[in-house]
C-alpha cells in the first residue's frame, strides 16, 4: 500500500548488506570489466517492479508490450513480492534484471557500489524532470536514472469537522502560526486537530520548512543538529504537548490516513496515496487538499519517488535506455497517472495532470520545493533509530534527539 512509507528496516539492511558486502569482497560492480553488450538481434529485457496492485502491474505490462512490439524486442515484467530484498540479492548476483524500480531511499546504496548504470543524461530532455527529483537520483555528481513518478505530502482537511468548528476557507493555514491558530479553534470544539505520523517521513517536512534537513545537499555532511531542525522539532513538540496534534497510534489508527478517515482528526499530513484509501475505505468523508503551511524559511514538503534503474551488469543497456525513454514520455506518464494514481515526473506533463486531476493540484505544486529522502548509503539503521526517537518527541529534548542523529549520521558518512 502506498501509505506504507515506513520501510522494513531489517529486510532493507539485509538486502543492502548483501550488495555492499559483495562489492567489498571482490565481486565488484566497478572492476574495470564492463559486461559484453549484445549488438545485434532482439533483446530480451527482464523488468522487475514493486507494484502497488493489479492496476499498476497491468499498466506497466501493457506499456512494455507496446514498446516490445514497436522495437522488435521482448520485455518481461515481473512484480516483486519484496522488491528491496529481491533486487538487493539480484544486483549482488551475476544476472540481475535489466530494468527495475529503485526506491529513492535505496538509491544511494546501489549507486555507491556501482550496481547502477548512470544513464540519466541519455534520456530525452533530462532537464524536463523536476529538479528535486533529479537531485534525488544524483550521486557523486552523476544523474543516474530517470524518475518514474512521484508523490508529495500535503495537508488534508475534513470539511465537515472544519465547518462544525466554525472555520472557513479563510482559516486554511498557510503558515505555522495559522496552523496553530486553526488547531486551537478545533481543539476548543472538542475535535483532535491534526494526526501526524511519528516518522521522519512526516515530521521531516517541518524540518524542511524551517530550512533544515538531515544531510547536506551532496549527502556528504550531517546537518541534523542545526538550529533550524531544533526549531522544527520544538514546534511539532508544542503541537503534541498542547493537544493540537497526535500520533496515529494515540488515535487507535495505524497511519494518519486511517485516523483522518475515521473522523478522529480534522487534519492530517499525507501523500496522494491517501486518495485510494479515502475512496475505498472512507468514501463518506468529504475533504480538501492544500499545500503544507510554510515555516520560518518558506514552503517545504517531502517527496517519495522511484526511478527506472538499469543494471550495470545488463548486456542490453542501449535497449534498456530506449525502454526507459518510452516509459517516461508525457503521454505514457499520463497513462500511468490515470491507471494507478501517480504524478508524472516531467514538468511538461504538469498542466495535463492538473487538468485531469484538479483536486490534486497541491500535491504537484509541492514538486517545486520538495525534499527527497536522505541521499547517502547505509543510512537505514541510523534513520530507523531517529524514527524510534520521534516516538518520544512530546517529552524528549529536541536538541538531544537531533544531537544523537547528528553523531550517528556523521559516523556513518565517515567523518
Amino acid at each position: 500500500m502506498r501509505q506504507a512509507r515506513f520501510r522494513g528496516a531489517a529486510v532493507a539492511v539485509i538486502a543492502a548488506g548483501t550488495l555492499l558486502a559483495s562489492a567489498a569482497c571482490g565481486d565488484s560492480f566497478d572492476d574495470g570489466g564492463a559486461p559484453a553488450q549484445q549488438t545485434s538481434g532482439p533483446a530480451a529485457l527482464q523488468i522487475l517492479i514493486g507494484s502497488s496492485g493489479d492496476a499498476e502491474t497491468k499498466a506497466v505490462q501493457d506499456a512494455a508490450s507496446a514498446w516490445a512490439s514497436k522495437s522488435g524486442n521482448t520485455a518481461t515484467v515481473t512484480p516483486a513480492q519484496d522488491l528491496t530484498q529481491q533486487l538487493g540479492q539480484a544486483l549482488a548476483g551475476d544476472n540481475p534484471p535489466d530494468v527495475f524500480y529503485v526506491d529513492a531511499g535505496r538509491f544511494a546504496d546501489y549507486a555507491s557500489v556501482g550496481a547502477l548504470e548512470p544513464y540519466g543524461d541519455k534520456v530525452d530532455n533530462p532537464n524536463d524532470f523536476y529538479q528535486s527529483l533529479k537531485d534525488t537520483f544524483t550521486f557523486d555528481g552523476k544523474f543516474y536514472c530517470a524518475p518514474k513518478d512521484f508523490s508529495t505530502l500535503a495537508l488534508e482537511i475534513n470539511t465537515d469537522l472544519w465547518t462544525k468548528a466554525g472555520l472557513t476557507d479563510a482559516d486554511i493555514p498557510t503558515t505555522w502560526d495559522q496552523l496553530t491558530a486553526a488547531a486551537q479553534k478545533l481543539k476548543a470544539k472538542g475535535t483532535m486537530p491534526l494526526a501526524i505520523a511519528d516518522t521522519r517521513d512526516r515530521v521531516g517536512a517541518f524540518m524542511v520548512q524551517s530550512g533544515g534537513w538531515i544531510v547536506s545537499k551532496d549527502g556528504k555532511q550531517a546537518t541534523a543538529d542545526s538550529a533550524e531542525n531544533v526549531a522544527a522539532l520544538t514546534y511539532v513538540q508544542s503541537l503534541l504537548k498542547g493537544g493540537l496534534a497526535a500520533y496515529p497510534k494515540a488515535l487507535d489508527a495505524g497511519w494518519g490516513g486511517e485516523a483522518f478517515g475515521k473522523g478522529k482528526a480534522a487534519m492530517t499530513i499525507e501523500g496522494n496515496w491517501i486518495k485510494g484509501a479515502m475512496t475505498n475505505d472512507f468514501p463518506k468523508i468529504k475533504y480538501t487538499v492544500h499545500e503544507l503551511p510554510a515555516g520560518p524559511k518558506g514552503k517545504g514538503t517531502l517527496s517519495f519517488t522511484n526511478c527506472w534503474g538499469i543494471a550495470a551488469k545488463s548486456k542490453f543497456k542501449d535497449q534498456a535506455i530506449d525502454f526507459v525513454k518510452a516509459m517516461t514520455t508525457v503521454d505514457q506518464q499520463m497513462t500511468f497517472a490515470k491507471a494507478f494514481g501517480v504524478m508524472p515526473s516531467r514538468q511538461s506533463a504538469r498542466d495535463q495532470y492538473t487538468a485531469a486531476f484538479p483536486a490534486d493540484k497541491a500535491f504537484i505544486d509541492g514538486a517545486e520545493y520538495a525534499q527527497g529522502p536522505v541521499n547517502a548509503p547505509k543510512m537505514d539503521s541510523v534513520l530507523a533509530d531517529f524514527d524510534a526517537s520521534l516516538n518520544t518527541l512530546a517529552k524528549a529534548d529536541p536538541k538531544q534527539l537531533l544531537g544523537t542523529l547528528q553523531k550517528n549520521t556523521q559516523a556513518n558518512l565517515g567523518g
